[in-house]
């Protein structure tokens, strides 16, 4: 089960004595502090800082440890990652540890600046002078620490489980931790760091590994595998197996076993509302409800008629009464009546009065006599289209020569559109009569059509084919049976080529008279005419004819699919399903073990180190003296400690690990600690509160006195 932090502040700090000193396990996962002789650590928190800036103010906050998502989100995170001071598993960023030891010190319940307490914290095995020397000038300048004391945190842990009779003085701790792994054995109860192995596998790389895994497999839910809950899903479902290679055969072949191995992991899934349809009284009501609406637009419709249609009669009536005043005006008179009313001749009052009349047929839904009226609108437009030049002013005849353009201009406009309403009503009297025929006999309508359908298509087919392999009709066919370029020419091609050749033929005979004549001029406009191409990419009049049968068959057979440009048929298009709760399960498989397999072999994601086991064996060897006695008394005492320690199957696939690179018949004893994650903090926790503790640390004084080069000299006895 995932581990739970502890950041309740402590209100207990001022009732300890000074001399009791504060144990602190840096991990490079989670940091714990709290006090020496205590069973228990009283701050646990994720050892990472985050610094967001808020959405609204903009104002940056430093948020430690786990920090609550009904918090942060008021505050953008997008660009302020979570960040680490280890790198590996050693401390180098020391600003970012300044926040952790600050919220660690609060939530102890510090409330002063100084802290007046001895100081044991753990470190990596083999950690760099600098590193250490740059943490004991943070206590001792920051915090004002009376003395500090460094130690492995493997080593307290093993110490503590030795203790508790679980492994014996001599043996082999193998710490597997969140970005490293260690192995280090134990002589007398003392670290022989000159043997240990170290190599950069840790539970970080399995998380990172399970998260890339998922994330390939399930792409679309790759917002529901954040950090956390692959670590989650890490600790509760994932195993380790004795042979890597057969269980990849059992998921390969699908046997039975491999749906119990099987976990699924169902997201939040709501299923989608069925529609239910509708009664026979709702669809009665839908009805007369269009009924009513569509009887009230109606009812609109006609009154908006009957209303325009009296604004019409009133128009028509005026300019009338106005043609009547307007006779019995005198000639004289004429233009300032005119002006009074707002029209400059009486043409413009009989062209009113001409569109009013059209409107109101057009109202009353009556017969537009469409030629009349354009004879008579022309003659009056057109006026000196019939009058001879010898009588028209320069100025008339262009104004004659812009009627003539105009009027043959409308004239052609409104033969194309008679032609379209011929069309128009010959199509709809063509599809009538094939309506009457399908209704008369259905069957035999059917069959005509297909048969129609099978020879248009045949015909379409060839005429691409040929398009493509040319015409091979002209009796010009090679020996190879392929055809030339002329072959595969249609007629305006053709007669381009010609046009070209002639000209370079008659440029070569000697002076170049080209463009003399003003007839030479004549083929680029014979080469400029519309392109060829664009004319072979018009549909024919059987591409025409093929795509208004289909479009027939398509309505009235429905098992009728027609056939794509290779000839075979057309797969109809996929029809998206309604989500459901299969769509919404990320199912682990071969994840659950092919993820922790990186600890025995680290090559599985890049990594060019060796495994757990191979660990084991090159730490014994490095041993500074050789004796078999020794090596079987450490192989039977093998401590797994570490948080990636605690998956099912480590200490049986550890064993059988080590037992091949040993000497046959060598006793191997692999045993888990009580508690991998706290037995570091509890074993210096007890060490801190022995007496002999005050000789192991390393006070202020000191280190203003010998400075930090004595820190490489220290060295740490976890002997009580």
């Amino acid at each position: 089960m995932p581990f739970i932090s502890k950041i309740e502040r402590q209100s207990d700090y001022s009732h300890f004595d000074s001399t009791v000193p504060i144990v602190i396990d840096n991990g490079g996962s989670y940091f714990r502090i709290g006090w020496a002789g205590e069973s228990e650590p009283r701050v646990i928190f994720r050892n990472i800082v985050q610094r967001p800036r808020h959405k609204t103010t903009g104002e940056t906050i430093t948020v430690v440890g786990d920090h609550n998502p009904a918090l942060l989100r008021y505050f953008d995170c997008t660009r302020s990652g979570p960040r680490s001071a280890f790198d590996n598993n050693v401390v180098y960023q020391f600003e970012i540890m300044e926040y952790i030891l600050d919220f660690g010190f609060d939530r102890l319940g510090a409330d002063q600046s100084q802290i007046d307490h001895p100081i044991l914290i753990t470190e990596c095995a083999c950690n760099p002078v600098h590193s250490r020397c740059r943490m004991a000038e943070l206590l001792f300048e920051s915090y004002g620490v009376p003395s500090i004391a460094f130690g492995v945190d493997a080593a307290f842990s093993y110490k503590y489980n030795e203790q508790l009779g679980i492994c014996n003085r001599d043996g082999l701790a193998i710490c597997s931790g969140f970005m490293t792994s260690h192995a280090i054995p134990f002589i007398n109860g003392e670290a022989v760091y000159e043997a240990c192995c170290r190599t950069n596998i840790g539970g970080y790389h399995v998380t990172d590994y399970l998260k890339q895994l998922l994330s390939l497999k399930y792409p679309h839910h790759i917002s529901k595998l954040t950090w956390e809950k692959v670590e989650d899903l890490k600790m509760e479902h994932c195993y380790i197996v004795p042979d890597y290679a057969s269980e990849v055969r059992i998921f390969q072949k699908g046997d039975k076993g491999v749906e119990e191995k099987t976990r699924c992991w169902q997201l939040p899934w709501t299923p989608s509302p069925v529609e239910e349809q509708p009664s026979e009284e709702e669809i009665a009501r839908k009805a007369a409800l269009k009924e009513r609406q569509g009887q009230r637009l109606r009812e609109m419709a006609e009154a908006k008629r009957s209303s325009r249609i009296n604004e019409l009669e009133n128009e028509i009536g005026g300019l009338e009464f106005l043609l009547k005043q307007l006779k019995q005006v005198e000639e004289n008179n004429v233009l300032t009546f005119l002006r009074e009313t707002g029209y400059a001749s009486k043409q413009e009052i009989d062209s009113a009065l001409a569109k009013a009349i059209q409107s109101l047929r057009k109202a009353k839904g009556e017969q537009i006599e469409t030629e009349e009226k354009m004879d008579s609108s022309m003659a009056e437009k057109y006026n000196l289209v019939n009058v001879p030049d010898d009588m028209l002013t320069p100025d008339q005849i262009k104004e004659k020569r812009k009627q003539l353009f105009l009027k043959s201009t409308t004239e052609a406009r409104q033969r194309a559109k008679q032609k379209r309403a011929e069309e128009e009503l010959e199509r709809e009297r063509e599809m009538k009569m094939e309506e009457e025929k399908r209704l008369e006999n259905p069957e035999r309508y059917l069959e005509d059509l297909r048969a129609k359908y099978q020879q248009l298509s045949e015909k379409v087919e060839q005429r691409k084919r040929l398009k493509t392999n040319g015409n091979n009709t002209n009796g010009n066919q090679n020996g190879s049976g392929g055809v030339g370029r002329g072959e595969r020419l249609n007629a305006a091609q053709r007669e381009r080529m010609r046009l070209l050749t002639t000209a370079a033929f008659d440029r070569g005979k000697g002076e170049d008279t080209f463009g003399i004549k003003d007839e030479d001029w004549q083929l680029y406009k014979l080469m400029s005419r519309d392109n060829d191409d664009d004319e072979d990419e018009k549909p024919t009049e059987d591409e025409a004819d093929l795509a208004r049968v289909t479009s027939r068959l398509r309505e009235i057979d429905p098992t009728f699919f027609p056939k794509s440009e290779s000839g075979s048929l057309m797969v109809e298009a996929p029809r998206f399903r309604p989500l459901a709760k299969e769509d919404f399960q990320i199912i682990l498989g071969v994840e659950r073990f092919r993820c922790p397999e990186v600890l025995f072999h680290p090559n599985l994601i890049g990594i060019d180190q060796s495994g757990l086991d191979e660990m084991a064996g090159i730490s014994i060897r490095r041993l500074p003296f050789k004796d078999q006695g020794l090596e079987e008394r450490i192989t039977k005492s093998i401590l797994l400690t570490g948080g990636c320690c605690q998956y099912p199957g480590m200490a049986e696939r550890l064993e059988a690990g080590i037992r091949m690179s040993r000497p046959c018949g060598t006793p191997i004893t692999v045993v888990r600690a009580s508690d991998p994650i706290l037995d570091a903090w509890r074993g210096a926790s007890v060490y801190a509160a022995a007496m002999q503790f005050p000789h192991q640390t390393f006070s202020r004084m000191d280190y203003y006195e010998k400075g930090e080069d004595w820190l490489r000299q220290y060295q740490f006895s976890y002997t009580i």
